[in-house]
């Protein structure tokens, strides 16, 4: 999620708005930012970065129920900010070959992998969207539910009170044909993608159990090569940490600047 930067002022619709919290309308910008860092961990600095507010709220909620938010145009929504920092950061880093743009559910936007395609970058995201596949008479999930373990891979986390724990994940994975919305089928062309699936054995205790449905288009041929992918995916909270440092540390909320 955007970190919010909350600023009260007498007239918030001069500065613009966020949200709402409890009924009350918040003022402030909202800032979405692409993190680089190396396959080790190591940050590099911001590839990209973007600033927005909001105009309207009154009559959103009412507005989704009329309309089909897959077939608004990209260009119309605020998640076009993914393909723009995807497309910045790719031009400054100048390698786009070299570079794997790594993103959470609100990432899972079928334009942002054409365009991946398109100017030959790679992209990790974890999905929340069960798309088609196949020839279209089913789902993501119907194929994946076919596919055996392919191994397991154990990994070091915190419940909910900070105490270390650990993880046994069963990784799965299949490359298939993932076709786009059906209101885009016109405009975007099927694409061939790889699926893993990370499913925690078991059920934890103080904590929620883990289960990534990543989907990539590097090549994932075998168990180390699924597991690879899916520590870097873990990568990516490392720009929470940076929002954190950034609100908590720098003060970037008190500053006001």
């Amino acid at each position: 999620r955007c970190p919010e930067f909350s600023f009260k002022r007498e007239k918030p619709d001069l500065i613009g708005f966020t949200g709402k919290t409890a009924g009350r309308t918040q003022c402030g910008i909202l800032m979405h930012s692409s993190l680089a860092v190396t396959t080790d961990g190591l940050p590099l600095g911001l590839a990209a970065i973007k600033f927005w507010t909001r105009k309207k709220f009154k009559g959103t909620t009412a507005l989704k129920r009329k309309i089909n938010p897959t077939r608004v145009p990209i260009e119309q929504k605020e998640s076009v900010r993914w393909l723009e920092n995807l497309r910045q950061a790719s031009d400054l880093l100048a390698a786009p070959g070299r570079c794997v743009h790594i993103g959470d559910r609100e990432s899972d936007i079928y334009e942002l992998f054409c365009l991946a395609e398109k100017i030959g970058t790679h992209f990790l995201v974890r999905t929340c969207v069960d798309r088609l596949a196949g020839d279209g008479n089913h789902t993501i999930a119907d194929e994946m539910d076919e596919v055996t373990i392919k191994g397991l891979h154990r990994i070091k986390v915190k419940n909910d009170k900070g105490d270390p724990d650990e993880a046994l994940l069963e990784i799965r994975f299949r490359k298939l044909r993932v076709l786009p919305p059906i209101g885009k089928q016109k405009k975007y062309p099927a694409l061939t993608l790889t699926v893993i699936h990370a499913q925690e054995r078991g059920t934890p205790k103080r904590r929620k159990k883990i289960e990534w449905k990543v989907l990539t288009d590097l090549p994932v041929q075998s168990r180390k090569d699924a597991i690879e992918k899916i520590e870097w995916y873990a990568l990516r909270w490392k720009i929470e940490v940076f929002h954190k440092i950034l609100k908590s540390g720098c003060k970037a909320e008190g500053s006001k600047l």
